[in-house]
């Protein structure tokens, strides 16, 4: 059996992580997956917000939307910023006729506003949050870009996020880094008020 430098580095990367019990919680998700979305992150890390998402193939359903609403400039901006990207699966949980609508350019100022509800300014790497919600008595409450807010909390050892309508999301993926901040995949679509 042939053993590839990437299978080698995936191990000890894995192997690692599981070493520092310090970390911030982090959701379980099926490997293979976290794998491939970790390789996607990890090339564009260097990169804004944007380029990593854009360099990831579970977040293209969210570049789309970010397009759409013309909030790739933004985004691209100096920062820092927090995202809880929604993947391709997240979006896929969200009716279709809703998702078509919101990416027409009459829906613009909704779907501006749906996406900067995922944005909260300032950069909150996995373990702030984890500590905000310890120092909330579990609960922490984020102020969005969007200007509504979103409780987080801890559920085991995952985030949940819950948004003004009560729905939740879980943070799958945490701290992809970018250089204007960090990114943390969600696999349901928080919804504004």
């Amino acid at each position: 059996m042939r053993i590839s430098p990437k299978m080698i580095l995936t191990t000890t990367a894995v192997i690692a992580l599981a070493a520092c019990s310090t970390e911030a919680p982090q959701a379980a998700v099926d490997e293979s997956s976290a794998d491939a979305m970790m390789d996607s992150a990890t090339t564009a890390e260097t990169g804004t917000i944007v380029d990593v998402a854009a360099g990831n193939a579970d977040f293209s359903t969210l570049v789309t939307a970010v397009t759409a609403a013309d909030l790739g400039a933004t985004l691209s901006s100096e920062g820092p910023f927090t995202v809880f990207a929604p993947t391709n699966d997240a979006f896929a949980k969200v009716d279709p006729a809703t998702l078509s609508a919101l990416l027409t350019p009459e829906k613009k100022a909704d779907l501006t506003a749906l996406l900067t509800y995922h944005v909260v300014a300032g950069e909150l790497k996995a373990a702030d949050v984890v500590k905000a919600i310890t120092d909330g008595g579990g609960t922490a409450t984020l102020t969005t870009v969007q200007g509504a807010q979103i409780k987080a909390s801890l559920e085991g050892d995952s985030v949940i996020l819950e948004d003004a309508a009560g729905g939740k999301s879980t943070v799958i993926l945490t701290d992809v880094e970018a250089s204007n901040g960090v990114i943390h995949a969600i696999d349901t679509v928080v919804m504004p008020g």
